[in-house]
C-alpha cells in the first residue's frame, strides 16, 4: 500500500509570457476582466513604460510611490487613492514593491490586479501580503490579493542593472529552496521547486554573462515556478529570517534573500539528505552547498548583511525575533545557538559550512 498522501491546491492564475508587447497584452487582459477604470501602480524605474500604458489605459488614478515591504502609510494612502478614484481594479508595473502596494490595496477594496513583474520577485505568483509597521513585518495570506493576470515580458526585465538582476533572481531561488521544507510542502510543490532552481541556476549564470532575451525569458520562468511552489508550500525558515532583518532593518529585499539563502540551505540540508541529492542534482552538482558557493562567484553574488548596512549591535534582536517566527516543521531544530550562528555567518559573509560547526563546537 502506497504511503504517498498529500493535498495540493492549485491557484486561479492567468500567465502570459509574451516579449516585446507589454502594452497589447495588458490592454487586452484589462478588458477582459472588464477593468475600465484600473488604479496604475508604478515604482522608478518603469514610469516610461507606465505612461505609455497610461496613455493607451486612461487610468483613473496613476499611483507612483511604491516603497520596499510596504509601509503602512504608504500602503493606506494608496488604498484612498483607489477609493477616492472609483477604481475598478489595480495594474501593476514594477518589481516586488509595486505588486506588494497593489496586493494591500486589493487586501482592503478586494479589486482585482494585473502584475507586470519587472524584476524575478515572483510576488505575483503568491497570495501572500506583507506591511511594514513600526519596525515589524506582517505577513499574511489572502487569496484576493492572488493577482488574476500575470503578464511577463522579458523586454522589460532587460534594463535591470545586472547587480540587481542577480540579487533578484537569487530571491526567486530562496522561494524554490525554502520550499522545499516549509510547512505545507507536498511532492507537487517539491518537483516545481527542483525544476525552478535548476531553470534559475542556468539562467543566471547566462544574466551573469550578459545573456539575452532566452536567458531572460528563462529567469521569468523559472521565478513563475518558484512562486508556485512557495505559494503552494508556505514560508519556511529563510523567509522568516528574511522578514525579520528586512523589516527591523529596512534591508534591501532581493539582497536580503540573496545573502541568506546559503546560511538557511546549509543549516537545513543535513537534516534531509534525500532532499540535499535532488537539490544537488538539479543544480547540477553532486553537493548543493559547494556547487551554491561555486554559483555565487560565478555570479558576483551578494555575500554578508554587513555589506546590505545591517548593523552588527543587530543580530542579538534578530535572533529573538526570528525564534519567535519559527514555522513548524523545520527540519533543524531552531535554537538560540544555531539561529545565533546562521545570523552571525551570514552578517559576515562566512563559508556556510561553518555554522554547524559552530553549532557543534558549542554543544560539545
Amino acid at each position: 500500500m502506497s504511503s504517498l498522501r498529500f493535498i495540493h491546491e492549485t491557484l486561479p492564475q492567468r500567465v502570459v509570457l509574451d516579449s516585446g508587447r507589454v502594452i497589447e497584452r495588458v490592454l487586452s487582459e484589462a478588458e477582459q476582466l472588464g477593468m475600465s477604470r484600473a488604479m496604475l501602480i508604478s515604482t522608478e524605474g518603469t514610469h516610461e513604460v507606465a505612461d505609455k500604458l497610461a496613455t493607451a489605459l486612461s487610468p483613473a488614478e496613476h499611483w507612483r510611490d511604491a516603497v520596499q515591504h510596504v509601509p503602512r502609510e504608504i500602503a493606506d494612502a494608496a488604498t484612498a487613492a483607489a477609493r477616492d478614484a472609483n477604481a475598478d481594479g489595480v495594474i501593476s508595473i514594477g518589481g516586488g514593491s509595486a505588486t506588494g502596494l497593489a496586493k494591500a490595496v486589493a487586501l482592503e477594496t478586494s479589486l482585482p490586479i494585473i502584475a507586470v513583474p519587472t524584476t524575478y520577485a515572483a510576488s505575483e505568483a503568491t497570495p501572500v501580503w506583507g506591511i511594514t509597521e513600526e519596525r515589524t513585518k506582517t505577513t499574511g495570506i489572502d487569496p484576493l490579493v492572488l493577482p488574476r493576470v500575470v503578464v511577463y515580458d522579458a523586454d522589460l526585465v532587460a534594463t535591470l542593472p545586472q547587480d540587481m538582476a542577480i540579487a533578484s533572481g537569487l530571491n526567486a531561488m530562496a522561494h524554490c529552496v525554502d520550499s522545499l521544507w516549509a510547512p505545507k510542502t507536498d511532492p507537487i510543490n517539491r518537483a516545481l521547486s527542483l525544476e525552478s532552481a535548476r531553470a534559475l541556476a542556468k539562467a543566471l549564470r547566462a544574466l551573469a554573462a550578459d545573456g539575452g532575451q532566452e536567458a531572460r525569458e528563462q529567469a521569468l520562468y523559472g521565478c513563475y515556478l518558484s512562486g508556485v511552489a512557495f505559494a503552494s508550500a508556505g514560508s519556511g525558515l529563510h523567509h522568516k529570517i528574511c522578514h525579520v532583518l528586512g523589516g527591523t532593518f529596512n534591508l534591501p529585499h532581493a539582497e536580503t534573500h540573496a545573502v541568506v539563502l546559503r546560511y538557511v540551505t546549509a543549516l537545513n540540508l543535513p537534516a534531509v539528505p534525500e532532499i540535499a541529492e535532488e537539490l544537488a542534482q538539479a543544480l547540477g552538482s553532486d553537493d548543493a552547498i559547494t556547487e551554491l558557493n561555486r554559483l555565487y562567484q560565478d555570479i558576483g553574488a551578494p555575500s554578508s548583511l554587513a555589506e546590505l548596512g545591517m548593523p552588527e549591535e543587530g543580530i542579538a534582536e534578530a535572533v529573538d525575533r526570528v525564534l519567535a517566527a519559527v514555522p513548524a516543521g523545520n527540519p533543524m531544530h531552531a535554537t538560540h545557538d544555531n539561529i545565533t550562528a546562521l545570523i552571525t555567518a551570514a552578517f559576515h559573509g562566512d563559508d556556510p559550512a561553518r555554522i554547524n560547526e559552530f553549532v557543534e563546537g558549542r554543544t560539545q
